[in-house]
């Protein structure tokens, strides 16, 4: 992945998925839960955010911190940073595809009281 742009046209040919906004911003969610799964980051220029679980993000940051890593904003939230320009997009694409399965296994967002 080299762009938001090409992070959100491969999560959205995985089945399930469709455009969305996570805190005012375009991201890309599952259909059935309305929660999203791919997100632009606060470091919009160098990397995008998945989410996942605490332990799989820290394995990430071990084993290839030069693509996933965190800021403190992110620190303890099941979200973790992917820079653009992977040396190995296939292991991107692979976790983009385990964010949209761990986050299609969590409930329904809960409508927002008015």
């Amino acid at each position: 992945m080299n762009s938001w742009d090409e992070a959100v046209a491969y999560a959205l040919t995985l089945s399930g998925t469709e455009p969305g906004t996570s805190y005012g911003k375009p991201s890309v969610k599952i259909a059935a839960n309305g929660r999203s799964f791919v997100f632009p980051s606060h470091e919009a220029d160098t990397s995008f955010g998945i989410a996942l679980d605490l332990d799989t993000i820290e394995m990430l940051k071990e084993t290839d911190p030069g693509t996933f890593w965190q800021t403190p904003h992110y620190v303890g939230w099941e979200g973790v940073l992917v820079r653009y320009g992977s040396a190995d997009p296939e292991r991107v694409k692979a976790m983009i595809e385990r964010s949209r399965d761990w986050v299609a296994a969590k409930k329904p967002v809960k409508p927002r009281k008015k």
